[in-house]
Formats: structure tokens, sequence, C-alpha cells
């Protein structure tokens, strides 16, 4: 490592580290890594002599070789190793420093951390990175939060490094404490849901005969319109790809268990907490939970019968209206995540601006889409809706595509194909426009059984029955 100041060190690593310090140094900052001596990647040492990245074992090093304030980013994995490294560095550390965690931490791990470290005169900044190996290399999204003293001390390198969408960095300061890991959550949450989705437009598509090659025509088509989309437009690439071996479409070859890391589980498990409904969310976490349950599934489809017959229209008969409800279930699943972030702003005084997350959302991220300049649109003329599906332009949207929703999630009931996420997102819409719902009945329910009270239309108060059932 050269005896030089270097600008910031990379803490970790892995690929996303790995890229991310090659992104900054191509932006000419000078950048110090470091990795532990067992963990070193293999190969990294050449490259980065080649691109000017200076590497070390050792963190007393690596803070001596940084410019005052020091500015370091972790990329290690979330939970306890971030805590290590952080007990590591600490008796090199300045006040003034900067500390920027970039994995996927909880976001109540980043509020206890920013709150240790400024005991210390430490600046604390937990920022969500998003957009994948590729996007960490050539430009994320990045998600801010935390210390706004730190934010104006790394935003030159961030703003640098983030991808651009008309001209502007997907890179901001969204609110103190937890506020950047909170909103990358939500970010993981909405994407678990597009991601369904689209699966379940593909398989509502396959099994009613159509192949892979024309649903690939389809989305592609589909991605000229209103569901124009990063994950629109790499699903019709993958159902063109084909396996080499067998001369198949990739996709049929591959195992049919989703894994996941867990973020759109905590967007679920915040959600319940905060009392939230954000089932299309939800339902996309359990999904990928029931996928997994592979051997379990083959032995019920040899028991549980399905309905028998596969009624209904020719497949191409069904594009139109899959279309609508596709568009329709993406809109509700992103008026539940920013619900979401509604709550936790008004629960942690974060003052978020959900018109100016969603413009951080236009480059480099997994949910990038021309859908995201609408979301802008909405809250800029409305800063203050409660529900996405209340903006005029989305109300309209969703009238509109409101038959051909019913139409597809109903033939998918008949046909015995899971569309949880569809589902699930009409639901709600029909439970959110619903004046009326059934929970009179269950309120007393609980007052007839537990003495739990209710209230009355008509007048003010709790009261109890004395059911004696």
């Amino acid at each position: 490592m050269e005896t030089k100041a270097y600008d910031i060190a990379m803490v970790g690593l892995g690929v996303m580290g790995q890229n991310l310090a090659r992104n900054m140094a191509r932006q000419g900052w000078h950048v110090a890594a470091y990795n532990r001596k067992e963990d070193m990647p293999a190969g990294f040492a050449a490259v980065a002599e080649a691109e000017g990245i200076g590497v070390t074992e050792d963190l007393a090093v690596l803070a001596a070789s940084l410019r005052r304030p020091r500015r370091l980013m972790l990329m290690v994995r979330a939970g306890g190793p971030v805590d290590a490294v952080l007990e590591g560095l600490l008796p090199y550390l300045e006040p003034g420093d900067v500390v920027i965690d970039g994995g996927n931490s909880f976001y109540q791990d980043t509020i206890r951390r920013e709150q240790a470290l400024d005991r210390r005169g430490v600046a604390f900044l937990g920022v969500g990175v998003s957009g994948g190996e590729e996007g960490a290399l050539w430009g994320p999204s990045l998600m801010a939060g935390g210390s706004r003293e730190g934010w104006e001390s790394a935003a030159p390198i961030l703003r640098s490094i983030a991808a651009r969408a008309e001209g502007e960095p997907c890179c901001g300061w969204v609110g103190p404490g937890g506020a950047g890991h909170f909103v990358k959550a939500v970010h993981n949450g909405i994407e678990y849901g597009d991601m369904q989705l689209i699966c379940e437009a593909y398989w509502v598509l396959r099994q009613a005969g159509m192949e892979e090659d024309a649903i690939a025509r389809v989305m592609e088509e589909w991605n000229w319109g209103a569901l124009d989309s990063y994950l629109m437009e790499i699903t019709a690439a993958i159902l063109r790809r084909k396996d080499p071996e067998t001369g198949l479409p990739l996709v049929r070859v591959i195992l049919d268990t989703a894994e996941q890391k867990g973020t759109g589980m905590w967007t679920s498990r915040e959600a319940l907490q905060m009392g939230v409904p954000a089932p299309t969310v939800a339902e996309a976490v359990f999904a990928r939970c029931l996928s997994a349950m592979k051997a379990e599934r083959q032995a019920a489809s040899r028991t549980l019968a399905g309905p028998g017959w596969k009624s209904g229209p020719d497949p191409m008969e069904r594009v139109e209206a899959l279309r609508q409800a596709l568009y329709a279930s993406k809109i509700c699943a992103y008026a539940q995540g920013f619900a979401l972030l509604r709550e936790a702003s008004h629960q942690y005084g974060w003052k978020l601006r959900p018109g100016e997350i969603a413009m951080l959302w236009r480059g480099g991220c997994i949910i990038r889409a021309r859908f995201l300049r609408e979301i802008k649109a909405a809250y800029d003329e409305n800063p203050d809706l409660e529900n996405l599906m209340l903006a005029p332009a989305f109300a309209q949207a969703l009238e509109q595509a409101q038959e051909g929703w019913r139409q597809s999630v109903a033939q998918g009931i008949l046909d015995g194909v899971p569309m949880p996420c569809m589902a699930s997102a009409l639901a709600y819409y029909d439970g959110y426009r619903s004046e009326t719902l059934p929970a009179h009945l269950l309120q007393a329910q609980r007052d007839c059984f537990g003495a739990h009270t209710y209230r009355r239309v008509d007048r003010e108060g709790s009261f109890h029955t004395a059911w004696g059932l």
C-alpha cells in the first residue's frame, strides 16, 4: 500500500465492496481497501494495483492512510460482523470521521450504531445500496440516512458513483437515524412483490399452454407501455435464453425453489408491527417460503386434487386482461410500500419525502421503472397523499384495469393456478375502497369470548354486552 493520503476506505472486499471501490477509483477518488488476510479475494490485488486502489490487511495502516476527516465505507455482512468491524475500527477513529454502512443492515441496528458513534464524535451513515454487482460497479441507487454532517462529508463521493437518470444522480439523504436502511428495506419489499407479480403473469400464460418465446414477446410489448421496467426487460431476456445442454428454455431446467436474504421479511414484519397493511409484499415472501418446500409440494401434488380442467379463453385472449391485472397489482404493491414509508416517517420523525425517494429509484436499482415518474408527480400534486391509490392518475388507472384484473384472478382460481400476489392486491384494493367491512362482527366476537368491548356507530365510548352464550 502506497504511503499517500486516500480519500476513502472500503472495508470488506466481497463482490459488492470490490465493485464499489473500483467505481470510486474510476471517478477519480483515491481509494484504500481493507479485508482480513484470510478472506482476501484472490486476484483482487492485481486489479487494485492496475486501478490505483491501495490494499491492506491492517486496520491501523488503513486508518493512518486516510485524509482527515476520515471516510470509511463498510461492505460486510449485516448483523454481528458490522459490530465486530466497528469495534476493530474505533481505536483508530477521531471526532469528525465518517463511517458509512453500505450493507443490508436492519434499520434499528443502524439507529443504535449511529447513537453509539455520535457519543464519540464520529458520524455514522446507513446507506441502502441497490443495483447488485453491476450496479455497484457502474452506478447504484444510494439511499443515505443518519448523520446529516456525515452526509455532507460523504456526498461528493457517493453522488459521483451513483447511477444517473435524466442527468441527476440517483443518490440522496432521505432522513436521520435508520431512514436510509429502512427505505432500502421497503425498496426490497416492493421488489419482492414486483418480481412475484411478473412470475404469476408468466405462470398463468405458461399453464395456459403458451411457450416461453411467445411469453417473452408479450412482455417485450408490455415493456413499451406503462409496465416499462428493468424487471420486465430482464424477464423477457431470461425467457428467451436456451440451455446449451438440453436446448430447452433455461427457466425449465432451473429448480423452482426461490431463496431470499431477509429484507422482504423485514418489510413485512415492520408492516405488521406498525399496523400498515402490506399483504402483497407479505404474500411475495410467503410464495418464496412455499417454493422452498419442494419435497412437500411434490408429495402433495400426488395427493391433493385440483380443478381437473382448464377453462376460459385461448392464452392469447388472456394477454390484455393479464396486462391490466399486472399493472393494477403493481400500483397496489407500491401503494403498500409508500404507506409503510409514511407511517415510519411519522413514528420516527424522519420527514421522508416520498416523491424524492421515488426519484432515487429511477436508475441503478432493481425496481427502476417509468412508473416512478408518475409517483413523483402524484406526491408533487399532493405531498400529504395518504395512499398512492388515491392519486387521481392511479385511481383512474385502477378503475380502467379493474375488469381485466378481476377476470385474470378469477380465471386463475378456476384453473387452480396460484396467484397469491395478484389476488392479495385485489383484496387490498377492495378492502381499502370499502366504506364498511365485516370487522364489526369480528369485534363482537372478541367482546363475546374475551370482553374486549366495542365502539358503536351512534355514540362515543366503549361498550360491552353480556352475551350469555
